[in-house]
């Protein structure tokens, strides 16, 4: 279509008068040359004051086009084998159907023509064109084709190469690298994108699947069926650039990768281990920024966060944080260290590994290899003049016996414990073979604590919950006719989960003079957990309950993360309909 035509159908649709459509080209052009990227469209679109889905809808109108919504459409496979991969990704088009011999197509730039001649040369059929957002287009070309699916075409044109470490290992949206690489830095970058938390290569006999977990939960990214075929490479080329024995395939192994991506450092742990149908790779992406939270970013109610300084500020005892693993306390254990750093004190910590660089604060790693354990450190740690000890974890007798040695020896020690609540560390300790009169005497607190998702704000809305249900749940009974209930009702912000980020609920177990007789008697867990109840300890649920009721996560939620599954499996049978609202509305 000719320049002048597209101003004729800006005109007819009403988006641009003829000498508005001159100015706003004549602006385009210089901002080009300035080094903008911005379409004419997208450019237009702005200057017009219209989002780019009312802007495409005015333009479809003028141009007799179909706009079609990708979103509520389900592409069958005829009209997506129609197109290739590789003009589908090359020029941002996506087939929608295939009806009487006629394929439709749509796209979001009805006036690039090397589009639409590239399209119409490569279907071999009659194409009917249609208009849709690129964002849309993009999403759903990743949703029916799988992500990296036009490099895994470039893989099947030149089977893959000797792999080489890049020197750059800055990943963009648009790495241009070499097709195995570049694969590999599209699903880190995706993973990014999507707030991942991990990435999990699981092969299988017949598909090579990854997942990512997004805020505590799994999910599986759409790949291309062919992905298989390119598992040794792809697996290599992770190893490659974690610094790993590409030849060993028989052992697990553990690397790391430093990358760049926005700008931001982003550290990447990467651990190996064989299986049958080949090697299972899980990336860990540790982002530097988003751990440094302070106190009151937690979810701590003031009381719970004023005892809590009044114990990270003491000069001696023992603060253990106790939880499964991925409930972080890693992250908890940093903020406590954060807010007590200082150039007046001394800190040293043991990890394994050590996830972030603290400025000020003297770290090791553990290398169990060589001999340096948990315990070995600890031991050499307490000759450095500490005034606080961070230890990784607390995982047998030897280590536990010396971090009690040094909290009574006037050091202040933070550790983590796998234990489900906070009364079960005492027992825990106790059955490692401490003494009970020592844990008693140097423990001075001790806290559980989970991650909920967050309910989206973007897409909250408030729910009406069944009251029998809530009873049958163990909701506070006194508390049910003046609680409000919300939930996310999906949007593009969220991935339409309904939820967006997480935050922590606690159970912060306070050890007074009153309590230390009922631990050096080795009371049982449950006797403990009764008498700190009573004395004003709010356990996970609680705590739970209260994020509810303040509208920051859903009862669902507290419910996944404090009960067993076969518990929340059997309320969920036994609750109908209960989950669904009966009435919803938008958060006024």
């Amino acid at each position: 279509m000719a320049f002048v035509s597209i101003k004729n159908v800006f005109a007819r649709a009403a988006l641009a008068t003829p000498e508005q459509f001159d100015a706003w080209s004549k602006l385009w052009r210089a901002a080009s040359e300035g080094g903008s990227t911005e379409t004419l469209l997208d450019f237009m679109a702005r200057e017009a004051g219209l989002t780019e889905e009312a802007f495409l809808e005015k333009l479809a109108v003028a141009l007799a086009w179909p706009f079609v919504n990708l979103k509520l459409l389900e592409i069958p496979v005829e009209a997506r084998g129609r197109i290739s991969t590789k003009v589908a990704f090359q020029h941002g088009v996506i087939p929608t159907s295939f009806t009487e011999g006629v394929l439709t197509v749509a796209v979001s730039n009805p006036f690039d023509t090397a589009l639409l001649n590239a399209v119409q040369f490569d279907a071999h059929c009659p194409v009917r064109f249609a208009l849709a957002p690129r964002t849309e287009v993009e999403k759903a070309l990743k949703k029916y084709f799988g992500v990296g699916a036009e490099t895994l075409d470039e893989m099947s044109e030149n089977e893959p190469m000797e792999l080489e470490l890049a020197s750059d290992k800055e990943i963009t949206e648009g790495d241009q690298e070499a097709s195995v690489i570049k694969f590999v830095n599209q699903i880190v970058w995706e993973a990014f994108k999507a707030r991942a938390t991990d990435i999990h290569f699981e092969p299988a006999e017949d598909e090579l699947r990854i997942r990512n977990r997004i805020d505590g939960i799994l999910h599986q990214i759409p790949l291309p069926p062919q992905l298989k075929r390119f598992q040794a490479a792809i697996i290599s080329r992770i190893k490659v650039m974690s610094g790993m024995n590409i030849s060993e395939k028989r052992l697990p192994q553990d690397g790391r990768i430093n990358v760049r991506i926005k700008g931001e450092e982003i550290d990447i742990r990467v651990s190996t281990v064989p299986t049958v149908y080949g090697e299972s790779v899980s990336l860990r992406l540790l982002l530097r920024g988003k751990i440094f939270l302070s106190l009151d970013k937690l979810g701590f109610t003031p009381k719970e966060e004023t005892a809590i300084r009044d114990i990270i500020y003491k000069p001696h005892g023992i603060m253990l944080v106790t939880g499964p693993t991925g409930s972080g306390k890693s992250t908890t254990l940093y903020a406590f260290l954060s807010s007590i750093n200082s150039v007046h004190k001394r800190i040293i910590t043991i990890e394994e590994p050590v996830e972030y660089e603290l400025k000020g604060i003297n770290q090791i790693a553990v290398r169990a290899d060589i001999g340096l354990t948990f315990a070995m450190g600890l031991r050499h740690i307490l000759r450095q003049d500490p005034n606080v000890v961070m230890v990784g974890e607390i995982r047998d007798q030897e280590t536990a016996e010396i971090a009690i040695r040094a909290a009574l020896t006037g050091h202040l020690v933070f550790s983590t414990l796998h234990t489900n609540d906070a009364p079960s560390a005492f027992t825990r300790l106790i059955d490692m073979g401490i003494e009970p009169f020592l844990v008693a005497s140097s423990v001075e607190a001790i806290m559980a604590q989970r991650l909920v998702r967050t309910i989206c704000s973007k897409c909250k809305i408030e729910q009406v919950v069944d009251t029998a249900y809530l009873n049958r749940v163990g909701f506070p009974a006194d508390e049910i006719a003046t609680s409000r209930f919300w939930k996310g009702a999906g949007c593009e912000d969220c991935r339409l989960l309904g939820y967006q980020g997480r935050q922590g609920i606690h159970e912060l177990l306070l050890v007074t003079e009153a309590l230390r007789p009922l631990i050096m008697n080795r009371s049982p867990a449950t006797t403990i957990a009764s008498w700190a109840i009573e004395d004003g300890m709010r356990t996970l649920r609680q705590d739970g309950w209260e994020k509810v009721k303040a509208g920051v996560t859903t009862i669902e939620e507290v419910l996944r993360v404090t009960q067993t599954e076969e518990h929340l499996k059997s309320l969920v049978e036994d609750s109908g309909t209960t989950f669904i609202s009966k009435t919803s509305r938008r958060t006024p």
